[in-house]
């Protein structure tokens, strides 16, 4: 088995996932998703510190696109207008070979649905910071920030099942939609 590989890491991920939906989250090893991957169990540890990092492989990525996106929005966009741009640069990061996927293999763990939960948090911290950063008071920052976190999320969950259908960005951006004109109702 060769040192190096290129794609360890997104071949790790498509392991997981496999195995994952085959025998389950709990029944699935470290060492069985390295060697369904042709790697070893220290290459898995380089990238992962454990299994369930696996399905949140992207969100650092989803993080930096999304801040990103509120950094680059016109100067004179609102902060939810910021937000939305930040859900369309990230919409470019979702895979959509291996949505329903991630989706069915959280749907059947408390622990996997804790660290999507986890994961919304870190990603709702992102845009609050990109949108300070932007000269937002800070609760208004939050407020949309967890308003695109509930869009991203919404969205996410009508894509899944049809990821080659659908375009995310549009739904995610729609989400946004709703939830500011829900806001305006309070």
């Amino acid at each position: 088995m060769p040192r190096w590989e290129p794609d360890a890491r997104e071949r790790l991920v498509g392991a997981a996932l496999m195995l994952f939906s085959e025998q389950g989250y709990d029944d699935t090893t470290v060492a069985q998703i390295a060697e369904r991957a042709g790697l070893t169990k220290s290459t898995f540890h380089r990238h992962f510190p454990d299994k369930r990092d696996v399905l949140a492989a992207g969100q650092a990525t989803l993080s930096k696109l999304l801040a990103e996106g509120i950094a680059d929005a016109p100067a004179d966009a609102s902060p939810l207008d910021a937000v939305a741009e930040g859900l369309r640069r990230a919409a470019a990061a979702f895979r959509p070979e291996i949505a329903a996927q991630i989706t069915a293999v959280v749907a059947t763990s408390t622990e996997l649905q804790e660290r999507a939960a986890l994961k919304q948090v870190g990603m709702a911290a992102a845009m609050a910071e990109a949108l300070v950063a932007r000269g937002v008071p800070d609760p208004v920052a939050r407020l949309a920030a967890e308003m695109g976190s509930l869009a991203l999320k919404a969205g996410f969950a009508e894509w899944a099942p049809n990821a080659d259908k659908k375009d995310i960005g549009a739904l995610m951006t729609e989400h946004l939609e709703r939830l500011r004109k829900s806001a305006a109702q309070l």
